[in-house]
Protein backbone atom coordinates (compact mmCIF):
# COMPACT_ATOMS: atom_id res chain seq x y z
CA UNK A 1 0.00 0.00 0.00
CA UNK A 2 3.03 2.39 0.38
CA UNK A 3 4.51 1.68 -2.58
CA UNK A 4 1.41 2.35 -4.29
CA UNK A 5 0.79 5.88 -2.48
CA UNK A 6 4.72 6.75 -3.52
CA UNK A 7 4.08 6.18 -7.44
CA UNK A 8 0.62 7.67 -6.82
CA UNK A 9 2.56 11.02 -5.75
CA UNK A 10 5.47 10.39 -7.54
CA UNK A 11 7.97 10.33 -4.69
CA UNK A 12 11.17 8.80 -4.95
CA UNK A 13 10.47 6.79 -2.09
CA UNK A 14 10.32 2.97 -1.62
CA UNK A 15 9.07 0.87 1.48
CA UNK A 16 11.08 -2.22 2.04
CA UNK A 17 9.88 -5.07 4.73
CA UNK A 18 13.20 -6.74 7.45
CA UNK A 19 12.69 -9.72 9.68
CA UNK A 20 14.53 -8.53 12.88
CA UNK A 21 14.77 -10.77 15.98
CA UNK A 22 13.49 -8.72 18.75
CA UNK A 23 17.22 -8.83 20.63
CA UNK A 24 18.27 -6.26 17.75
CA UNK A 25 15.93 -4.31 17.29
CA UNK A 26 17.69 -1.47 18.93
CA UNK A 27 20.62 -2.32 16.32
CA UNK A 28 17.84 -2.11 13.71
CA UNK A 29 16.58 1.27 14.84
CA UNK A 30 19.87 2.41 14.90
CA UNK A 31 21.16 1.21 12.13
CA UNK A 32 18.04 2.63 9.72
CA UNK A 33 18.42 6.32 11.51
CA UNK A 34 22.35 5.77 10.23
CA UNK A 35 21.10 5.05 6.93
CA UNK A 36 19.08 7.78 6.32
CA UNK A 37 15.47 5.75 6.35
CA UNK A 38 12.22 8.51 6.95
CA UNK A 39 10.89 5.86 9.11
CA UNK A 40 9.90 2.61 10.06
CA UNK A 41 6.71 0.84 11.11
CA UNK A 42 7.02 -1.80 13.70
CA UNK A 43 4.57 -4.64 14.29
CA UNK A 44 4.14 -7.28 16.95
CA UNK A 45 6.34 -8.29 18.93
CA UNK A 46 8.32 -5.29 19.08
CA UNK A 47 5.64 -1.86 19.85
CA UNK A 48 6.17 -2.30 23.17
CA UNK A 49 9.71 -2.98 23.34
CA UNK A 50 10.40 0.19 20.75
CA UNK A 51 9.06 2.95 23.94
CA UNK A 52 12.67 2.93 25.55
CA UNK A 53 14.69 2.80 22.31
CA UNK A 54 13.90 5.26 20.78
CA UNK A 55 15.03 9.18 21.43
CA UNK A 56 11.61 11.03 21.89
CA UNK A 57 7.57 9.85 21.90
CA UNK A 58 5.06 11.44 20.18
CA UNK A 59 1.89 12.15 22.65
CA UNK A 60 0.11 8.82 20.67
CA UNK A 61 2.95 6.73 21.85
CA UNK A 62 2.66 8.23 25.65
CA UNK A 63 -1.07 8.30 25.62
CA UNK A 64 -1.22 4.12 24.25
CA UNK A 65 1.66 2.85 25.43
CA UNK A 66 3.41 1.51 22.27
CA UNK A 67 5.01 2.14 19.41
CA UNK A 68 4.28 1.09 15.57
CA UNK A 69 6.05 3.96 13.76
CA UNK A 70 9.03 6.00 13.96
CA UNK A 71 9.93 9.47 12.39
CA UNK A 72 13.64 9.90 12.08
CA UNK A 73 14.09 13.53 12.12
CA UNK A 74 16.58 16.22 13.00
CA UNK A 75 16.35 17.52 17.01
CA UNK A 76 17.09 21.01 17.91
CA UNK A 77 20.63 19.88 18.06
CA UNK A 78 21.40 18.92 15.25
CA UNK A 79 21.53 15.62 15.37
CA UNK A 80 19.05 12.93 13.72
CA UNK A 81 16.41 11.09 16.11
CA UNK A 82 13.61 8.75 16.49
CA UNK A 83 11.00 9.66 17.11
CA UNK A 84 8.05 7.02 17.97
CA UNK A 85 4.37 7.42 17.41
CA UNK A 86 1.34 5.03 17.88
CA UNK A 87 -0.97 5.26 14.83
CA UNK A 88 -3.06 1.95 15.68
CA UNK A 89 -5.77 3.81 18.16
CA UNK A 90 -6.92 5.79 15.85
CA UNK A 91 -6.82 3.37 13.22
CA UNK A 92 -9.35 0.83 14.74
CA UNK A 93 -11.82 4.10 15.44
CA UNK A 94 -11.94 4.96 12.40
CA UNK A 95 -11.82 1.10 10.73
CA UNK A 96 -14.86 0.39 13.39
CA UNK A 97 -17.19 3.90 12.22
CA UNK A 98 -16.64 3.06 8.70
CA UNK A 99 -16.58 -0.65 7.97
CA UNK A 100 -19.81 -1.31 10.57
CA UNK A 101 -20.93 2.31 10.75
CA UNK A 102 -20.55 2.03 14.56
CA UNK A 103 -21.34 4.68 17.52
CA UNK A 104 -18.78 3.58 20.17
CA UNK A 105 -19.98 6.23 22.70
CA UNK A 106 -22.61 4.23 25.10
CA UNK A 107 -21.45 0.55 23.52
CA UNK A 108 -21.10 -2.35 24.74
CA UNK A 109 -17.82 -4.15 23.78
CA UNK A 110 -16.43 -7.70 24.35
CA UNK A 111 -12.94 -7.41 23.57
CA UNK A 112 -11.05 -10.75 23.22
CA UNK A 113 -7.02 -10.21 23.87
CA UNK A 114 -4.94 -8.51 26.16
CA UNK A 115 -1.79 -8.56 24.15
CA UNK A 116 0.14 -5.18 22.97
CA UNK A 117 -2.93 -4.85 20.57
CA UNK A 118 -5.62 -5.58 22.73
CA UNK A 119 -4.10 -3.35 25.71
CA UNK A 120 -4.08 -0.57 22.66
CA UNK A 121 -7.84 -1.48 21.57
CA UNK A 122 -8.93 -1.67 25.26
CA UNK A 123 -7.64 2.26 26.22
CA UNK A 124 -9.07 3.64 23.24
CA UNK A 125 -12.38 2.23 23.71
CA UNK A 126 -12.39 3.81 27.25
CA UNK A 127 -11.47 7.07 25.86
CA UNK A 128 -14.16 7.10 23.34
CA UNK A 129 -16.75 6.65 26.29
CA UNK A 130 -18.29 3.31 25.35
CA UNK A 131 -20.88 1.81 28.16
CA UNK A 132 -19.44 -0.67 28.70
CA UNK A 133 -16.23 -3.04 28.16
CA UNK A 134 -15.65 -6.90 28.67
CA UNK A 135 -12.37 -8.00 28.72
CA UNK A 136 -11.82 -12.16 27.53
CA UNK A 137 -7.94 -13.09 27.95
CA UNK A 138 -6.63 -16.64 28.19
CA UNK A 139 -4.35 -15.49 30.82
CA UNK A 140 -7.19 -13.49 33.11
CA UNK A 141 -4.62 -11.24 35.28
CA UNK A 142 -3.79 -10.08 32.07
CA UNK A 143 -7.03 -8.66 31.35
CA UNK A 144 -7.35 -7.54 35.14
CA UNK A 145 -4.49 -5.28 34.85
CA UNK A 146 -5.76 -3.60 31.77
CA UNK A 147 -8.94 -3.15 33.62
CA UNK A 148 -7.26 -1.43 36.53
CA UNK A 149 -5.22 0.59 34.30
CA UNK A 150 -8.62 2.09 32.32
CA UNK A 151 -10.17 2.51 35.91
CA UNK A 152 -7.12 4.91 37.12
CA UNK A 153 -6.56 6.77 33.90
CA UNK A 154 -10.58 6.52 32.86
CA UNK A 155 -12.41 6.77 36.46
CA UNK A 156 -16.12 7.04 34.61
CA UNK A 157 -15.66 4.07 32.18
CA UNK A 158 -17.20 0.50 33.56
CA UNK A 159 -14.81 -2.14 33.11
CA UNK A 160 -15.14 -6.21 33.62
CA UNK A 161 -13.40 -9.08 32.81
CA UNK A 162 -14.79 -12.07 31.66
CA UNK A 163 -17.48 -12.69 29.72
CA UNK A 164 -21.13 -10.43 30.06
CA UNK A 165 -24.57 -12.31 29.92
CA UNK A 166 -26.25 -9.57 28.27
CA UNK A 167 -26.30 -8.59 24.64
CA UNK A 168 -23.28 -6.17 22.95
CA UNK A 169 -23.34 -4.64 20.43
CA UNK A 170 -20.15 -6.03 19.16
CA UNK A 171 -17.44 -8.64 19.57
CA UNK A 172 -13.72 -7.12 19.02
CA UNK A 173 -11.09 -10.38 18.25
CA UNK A 174 -7.21 -8.71 19.16
CA UNK A 175 -6.09 -11.91 19.54
CA UNK A 176 -3.85 -13.67 16.89
CA UNK A 177 -6.52 -17.30 16.61
CA UNK A 178 -7.29 -17.44 12.96
CA UNK A 179 -4.05 -16.75 11.44
CA UNK A 180 -3.58 -20.22 11.10
CA UNK A 181 -6.40 -22.64 10.00
CA UNK A 182 -6.50 -25.24 12.50
CA UNK A 183 -6.91 -22.51 15.47
CA UNK A 184 -9.53 -22.93 17.67
CA UNK A 185 -12.04 -20.22 17.87
CA UNK A 186 -10.89 -17.08 20.18
CA UNK A 187 -14.19 -17.06 21.88
CA UNK A 188 -15.36 -19.86 24.05
CA UNK A 189 -19.49 -20.09 22.79
CA UNK A 190 -20.39 -22.33 25.79
CA UNK A 191 -19.97 -19.01 27.58
CA UNK A 192 -20.85 -16.29 24.81
CA UNK A 193 -23.21 -16.70 22.26
CA UNK A 194 -22.88 -14.78 19.04
CA UNK A 195 -25.96 -14.54 18.66
CA UNK A 196 -25.26 -12.15 21.77
CA UNK A 197 -24.05 -9.79 19.49
CA UNK A 198 -24.95 -7.59 17.10
CA UNK A 199 -21.66 -7.24 15.24
CA UNK A 200 -17.74 -8.55 14.97
CA UNK A 201 -14.65 -7.20 14.41
CA UNK A 202 -11.97 -9.37 13.78
CA UNK A 203 -8.87 -7.34 13.35
CA UNK A 204 -6.87 -10.36 11.52
CA UNK A 205 -6.97 -9.54 7.75
CA UNK A 206 -5.32 -12.76 6.59
CA UNK A 207 -7.39 -15.12 5.93
CA UNK A 208 -9.91 -12.43 4.87
CA UNK A 209 -12.61 -14.37 6.86
CA UNK A 210 -11.92 -16.12 9.88
CA UNK A 211 -13.63 -19.16 10.82
CA UNK A 212 -14.87 -16.55 13.68
CA UNK A 213 -16.29 -14.22 11.00
CA UNK A 214 -17.50 -17.58 9.25
CA UNK A 215 -19.66 -18.29 12.07
CA UNK A 216 -20.43 -14.54 13.21
CA UNK A 217 -22.00 -14.35 9.61
CA UNK A 218 -24.02 -17.65 10.38
CA UNK A 219 -25.36 -15.78 13.36
CA UNK A 220 -26.44 -13.00 11.11
CA UNK A 221 -23.68 -10.41 12.73
CA UNK A 222 -22.05 -7.93 10.98
CA UNK A 223 -18.85 -8.28 10.33
CA UNK A 224 -15.53 -7.02 9.16
CA UNK A 225 -11.82 -7.60 9.51
CA UNK A 226 -8.99 -5.66 9.98
CA UNK A 227 -7.96 -4.63 6.59
CA UNK A 228 -9.63 -0.94 7.49
CA UNK A 229 -7.59 -1.20 10.64
CA UNK A 230 -4.24 -1.70 8.68
CA UNK A 231 -4.96 0.94 5.74
CA UNK A 232 -5.86 3.50 8.58
CA UNK A 233 -3.07 3.40 10.96
CA UNK A 234 -0.60 3.06 7.19
CA UNK A 235 -2.19 6.33 5.75
CA UNK A 236 -2.06 8.05 9.00
CA UNK A 237 2.04 6.85 9.25
CA UNK A 238 2.16 7.63 5.30
CA UNK A 239 1.13 11.36 6.55
CA UNK A 240 3.75 11.12 9.28
CA UNK A 241 6.97 10.36 7.28
CA UNK A 242 5.67 12.48 3.96
CA UNK A 243 4.00 15.37 5.36
CA UNK A 244 1.41 14.43 2.72
CA UNK A 245 -2.03 13.90 2.33
CA UNK A 246 -2.30 9.57 2.09
CA UNK A 247 -4.02 8.70 -0.94
CA UNK A 248 -6.63 6.26 0.92
CA UNK A 249 -8.40 4.76 -2.17
CA UNK A 250 -4.79 4.39 -3.93
CA UNK A 251 -3.61 2.67 -0.94
CA UNK A 252 -6.99 0.19 -0.13
CA UNK A 253 -6.96 -1.24 -3.87
CA UNK A 254 -3.45 -1.95 -3.17
CA UNK A 255 -4.46 -3.90 0.30
CA UNK A 256 -7.62 -5.33 -1.68
CA UNK A 257 -5.48 -6.34 -4.49
CA UNK A 258 -2.65 -7.98 -2.22
CA UNK A 259 -4.79 -9.91 0.11
CA UNK A 260 -7.57 -10.32 -1.95
CA UNK A 261 -6.02 -10.87 -4.98
CA UNK A 262 -8.69 -8.68 -6.52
Amino acid sequence: MHNAAFAALCLNWRYLAFEVNPKNLRAAIEGAKAMGFAGLNLTVPHKVLALDLVDALDKSAKTWGAVNTIKFETGNDGKNRAVGFNTDADAIVAALHEDLKLELRGAKILLLGAGGAGRTVALKLASESVAELFLVNRTQSKAGKIANEIIKRFPSARVGVGYPKMKVDLVINATSLGLKTDDPSPLDEKRFSLKQTRAVYDMIYRPAETPLLKAAKTAGCKTANGLGMLLHQGAKAFGIWTGKTAPLDVMRRALEQNIYGH
